[in-house]
């Protein structure tokens, strides 16, 4: 995971062009299952479009329809929450971060995932 996130610091730095589908799709796709490693359940679904979706923290399951928990982003934003560059405060005071459901929110405990 560190060598995926790695590869597009530059760009997250805000230094570098913008990395490949392949890369960026690497690093959004590896930090989204350590999320869903370190907090393991159903109760939250979190998209980061086109790359990922991951149910974590324990919890109800969702397994129908919308599920009631969700946290959605687009993949630099989630990126620069999960190496800790952003805080979920800052990025949901900025709309960065659409988070709908009761515990949604509890996303924020578990980040940063890669420092």
């Amino acid at each position: 995971m560190r060598a995926a996130v790695g590869a597009v610091e530059p760009w997250l730095e805000g230094g570098g062009d913008e990395p490949g589908r392949v890369l960026l799709g690497a690093a959004v796709r590896l930090t989204l299952r350590a999320l869903a490693g370190a907090a393991p359940g159903g109760s939250v679904e979190v998209r980061v479009p086109p790359y990922g979706v991951v149910q974590c923290i324990a919890g109800p399951r969702h397994t129908r329809g919308t599920p009631p928990n969700v946290v959605q982003t687009d993949p630099r934003t989630w990126l620069l929450l999960a190496t800790g560059r952003t805080t979920w405060e800052a990025a949901s005071r900025a709309g960065l971060v659409m988070a709908s459901g009761t515990r949604a929110d509890e996303v924020a405990a578990w980040l940063p995932l890669v420092r």
